[in-house]
């Protein structure tokens, strides 16, 4: 009975450990960059951290100026974007939310296309 028990242990031991028990809820951010009259920004570059500053990560806009973060943990991120020697303003606690994809407009009010 004792190597049984001590069996089932290291069973459910590894069971725990096994990834697909800690598994991460993620979900996507997309988004595009514009500049101040609305025109969208090819080749630009999106920051995003954690709202504590943590986890950078940057990504670029396509050719129509989007951008996508996808399976990231969820919780609230700050993004900003920049182009040519300007910055956005920081988008603060955007939510990336479970399997919904949410979207935000990055503004560069000085860049020219």
């Amino acid at each position: 009975m004792k190597i049984s028990s001590s069996l089932l242990c290291l069973w459910l031991a590894l069971a725990v450990a096994h990834p697909s028990f800690a598994k991460v809820a993620t979900g996507t951010l997309d988004g595009i960059v514009v500049d101040a009259q609305g025109n969208t920004l090819s080749g630009a570059i999106v920051e995003i951290q954690t709202s504590d500053g943590q986890h950078p990560h940057a990504t670029h806009t396509d050719g129509k100026g989007h951008f996508q973060f996808s399976n990231f943990e969820t919780g609230q991120y700050d993004l900003r974007a920049y182009f040519q020697g300007s910055y956005s303003d920081w988008a603060k606690r955007v939510p990336i939310h479970l399997k919904k994809a949410h979207s935000v407009t990055l503004r560069i009010a000085s860049a020219k296309p």
